[in-house]
């Protein structure tokens, strides 16, 4: 007699490739936020600038942004599991270099631009290779498991990163415990064993560059599902200013700061956990618009809030709204896209989704520079809220969306 079948929640999980990819996934992203808890302590420890802290984010962002532009075709053309693999090697030497020479502030930026160039191939190519691992059936399943291992290492990495940082008063020993996760997420990819992508033959180097633009602006419901991400986070991106509440708000040191860190993340892995066990079926773009509301209002909690626990509180409710939204919004980069495509895709949604992250970062340091850390997190905030009302008017096919619906080539 054959076995039973696994409940649809947990059927993602009985592929083995895809197993390897969710470990991989945790010990890849807990490796890059053990170096962005240290990098950004460590920055504003030596310079107290929040404008110096933001250049991390810029310094990240604008190599991402150019390399963008070839990573996408290169995900659809090149092995994604080799692609990745070798981004994983890269953030290994960064991790390395910065074990080793962290005392220079020029060499910490020259690392953060290097591990946008990295984050630039990595992002398109490991989205894109989740389409290789399940039946498409199961792609809402598989986002959510492959996002509850993403916020899983947002959670224990960067309160991990601040209590060895406290410990050892010295950022080297997680730039060296970084290094050790991107040794193991190395070999949970070298494992791995995808079905083969599907290509698109002959298709011109030059077409296939600006191929994936022209199908997001072409989908208005991936055009406004991205766009809104990159708008609202931009302006709502509270989480760079961390290290300067944790310091001059709440008067707390790097323990504070990791925990802060983590609190998005706790709401987020809830989220995405019972995302991963009850997949959003029905009214998904006016769920997504939902979410990314709370979060505005969150921010705005965030800003006002003058303890600890409150500061938490209010993260962490951040946390799981942008995970409603995120899973939503990678849900229909999957299903809307066709798998020769995805690459190109993946690779505009990162550059949206970078924008609103590392630009964030230099934005959110540019205005606490000019107003001060609550009011630039608190107008932010409501800046999130506005994009949302509007959004919901520009685009009203996102606002009407209602089932994911998968795409073939």
């Amino acid at each position: 007699m054959a076995d039973p079948e696994p409940p649809v929640r947990f059927s993602p999980l009985s592929h083995p490739p895809f197993v390897l990819y969710v470990v991989g996934r945790l010990l890849l992203v807990s490796g890059g936020q053990l170096l962005s808890v240290a990098i950004a302590w460590q920055v504003y420890d030596m310079t107290r600038s929040k404008l110096l802290l933001g250049y991390v984010g810029l310094a990240q962002f604008l190599p991402s942004l150019v390399f963008s532009f070839v990573s996408g075709p290169a995900a659809d053309r090149l092995d994604r599991r080799k692609i990745v693999m070798a981004c994983i090697a890269a953030s290994f030497v960064a991790a390395a270099t910065l074990a080793t020479r962290s005392s220079s502030l020029a060499v910490i930026y020259a690392v953060a631009a290097a591990f946008g160039v990295i984050r630039a191939f990595s992002a398109p190519a490991g989205s894109a290779l989740v389409g290789q691992l399940v039946p498409p059936g199961m792609l809402s399943g598989a986002v959510a498991w492959q996002m509850t291992a993403f916020q899983a290492a947002m959670l224990g990495a960067p309160a991990l990163g601040g209590l060895v940082y406290a410990w050892k008063k010295d950022a080297v020993p997680v730039y060296q415990l970084a290094a050790v996760l991107y040794i193991l997420a190395f070999l949970a990819y070298g494992f791995m064993r995808p079905r083969p992508a599907e290509r698109r033959e002959g298709e011109p180097f030059g077409r296939a560059l600006g191929e994936g633009l022209r199908y997001v602006w072409k989908e208005k419901i991936l055009l406004g599902a991205i766009s809104l991400d990159l708008l609202a986070v931009l302006l709502g991106g509270a989480t760079a200013l961390l290290p300067v509440f944790a310091r001059d708000i709440l008067q707390e040191g790097p323990q504070a700061f990791g925990l802060l860190r983590s609190a998005p993340a706790i709401g987020a892995g809830a989220a995405a956990l019972f995302l991963a066990l009850r997949p959003i079926e029905r009214g998904v773009g006016l769920k997504m618009l939902v979410a990314v509301g709370i979060f505005g209002l969150a921010t705005i909690g965030f800003g006002l809030s003058r303890g600890l626990p409150a500061a938490m509180a209010a993260l962490v409710l951040l946390g799981a709204a942008d995970m409603v939204s995120v899973v939503i919004r990678h849900t229909l980069i999957q299903a809307c896209t066709p798998d020769a495509m995805r690459g190109r895709v993946s690779a505009v949604a990162f550059v949206f989704i970078g924008a609103s992250n590392e630009l964030g970062e230099f934005e959110s340091g540019l205005t606490a520079e000019w107003w001060g850390t609550v009011p630039a997190i608190v107008i932010g905030g409501a800046g999130s809220l506005a994009v949302v009302l509007l959004w919901a008017f520009l685009f009203p096919r996102l606002r009407r969306a209602d089932r994911f619906e998968t795409r073939v080539a």
